[in-house]
């Protein structure tokens, strides 16, 4: 029977799930919606937190991978780094064209049509199931209504994000990087090559910026380690900020921004060369 069958989707999917049984009893009594997506099953499900505001979320691989409020904030991200991911028009109040790589809950493209009208997003998500699913649940064609009133657009590409940067994109005043496959990063996004195609894809003096996530709870930074030690191979400055949710997410969320030109954020982390890990490379054909 297709619910019987639906409830076992949804039972694999919660399976390794920190305090699996107490997420299940919450899941079960909101009903989730199961999407098969190319990594496997996700999940689209609404929380409340207390007397807090429902929210719905994208879960997959056993993270949170987008999440929206329903009402009149659903613009509006649900986690703080977006809005970290936002301060890129702190650093370049003059930015007209975005490049964002990985959709998901299209979060942060819905932040910039609706805070900064006139701004063209172009957003690259690898997955048609995840893109339908921000169309149906995450308000993504209001989103890009709302960019082409203010003048902008939000244009969406199911598309390779690494094989998009390769084909000569761009000019782009900022790349944004925020692509995982469940919870990892999506490692052919961080190598020296894949950061060396962004830097082309922007203009001179343009910037990029990075969701890094810690592991461990926080305790394993391996991966921003090398992501800085990457990106300084690259480009000419990279800085490291605190973009952490203490009150929904499990890890550490870090921005990383990088450029050829300035980027000064009063709240960098200050690291010296014993902080840089192993620079990430491209496997051998």
């Amino acid at each position: 029977m297709p619910g019987e069958k639906n409830r076992r989707l949804v039972a694999l999917a919660l399976a390794g799930a920190t305090a699996a049984g107490v997420l299940a009893r919450r899941v079960w009594t909101l009903n989730p919606h199961v999407v098969r997506v190319s990594g496997g099953v996700a999940l689209v499900y609404t929380v409340r937190r207390g007397a807090g505001e429902p929210v719905r979320v994208l879960r997959t691989g056993g993270v949170y991978q987008s999440a929206t409020y329903l009402g009149l904030r659903r613009m509006e991200p649900v986690f703080a780094y977006y809005r970290a991911l936002a301060r890129l028009f702190e650093l370049r109040p003059a930015v007209r064209r975005v490049l964002a790589i990985g959709g998901g809950g299209f979060a942060f493209p819905k932040l910039v049509a609706s805070e900064h009208p006139g701004v063209r997003t172009d957003v690259v998500e690898i997955d048609p199931a995840v893109v339908r699913a921000a169309r149906r649940w995450f308000f993504l064609d209001e989103a890009v209504a709302l960019a082409r009133a203010g003048g902008g657009d939000l244009s969406v590409f199911c598309d390779d994000g690494r094989a998009f940067l390769e084909r000569g994109c761009g000019p782009y005043d900022a790349v944004v990087l925020d692509a995982f496959v469940g919870a990892e990063p999506a490692s052919s996004l961080a190598t020296v090559g894949a950061l060396r195609a962004a830097r082309r894809a922007l203009v001179p003096g343009g910037v990029l910026l990075a969701n890094v996530v810690s592991r461990e709870g926080g305790s394993d930074v391996e991966f921003l380690r090398s992501f800085v030690a990457t990106a300084r191979l690259a480009f000419a400055n990279v800085v490291v900020a605190p973009a952490s949710d203490e009150e929904r997410s499990a890890e550490d969320n870090y921005l990383v921004v990088a450029s050829d030109g300035d980027v000064e954020l009063a709240d960098a982390i200050a690291y010296d060369e014993d902080f840089l890990g192993a620079v990430l490379l491209d496997d051998e054909p």
